[in-house]
């Protein structure tokens, strides 16, 4: 079986979830999903200035209202168990857990903890992270030793 570790930071929608399950076909696929919530008020101006390059201007003027931090986790949870019951719905295995401390060290001992073959990090777009190459994709693609897809999520 093809062991996938998903990286994801909002619930998987039902377009992500038919995406990632069909990546390699018929092959069966497991998933590790690892959620990270919300970061802290430092991210709010780096969220604000993607809102605004995305033309979402509304969510930028919104992007102090999100909870943060420990409040952010029952978010995460929530949003983790919604994601897990779908990729199973579609027929995948899948386990995970919320990633609050560096998610890429965590994400390295997956990997190898894991045996996973690959890695793919699911997010909204984050200009000014990938523009400095200090996005979760770029970042991973030094740390685990098995291929990195970056994906962009999609919002229903």
């Amino acid at each position: 079986m093809f062991t996938s570790v998903l990286m994801i930071e909002k619930p998987l929608t039902a377009a992500d979830v038919e995406f990632v399950t069909t990546l390699h076909g018929d092959e069966a696929v497991s998933f590790v999903v690892l959620m990270q919530p919300r970061g802290d008020q430092a991210d709010v101006l780096l969220r604000a200035i993607d809102d605004v390059a995305l033309g979402e201007l509304e969510e930028a003027v919104h992007e102090g209202d999100e909870p943060e931090g420990e409040d952010a986790r029952p978010v995460a949870e929530q949003g983790l168990d919604v994601s897990l019951t779908a990729l199973r719905a579609a027929g995948s295995e899948a386990v995970g857990r919320v990633v609050e401390e560096h998610p890429l060290d965590v994400l390295r001992s997956v990997v190898d903890e894991t045996g996973a073959d690959e890695v793919i990090v699911l997010t909204a777009p984050h200009y000014v992270e990938e523009f400095f190459h200090r996005d979760w994709a770029s970042r991973a693609r030094h740390k685990v030793g098995v291929p990195v897809l970056k994906l962009f999520s999609h919002s229903e």
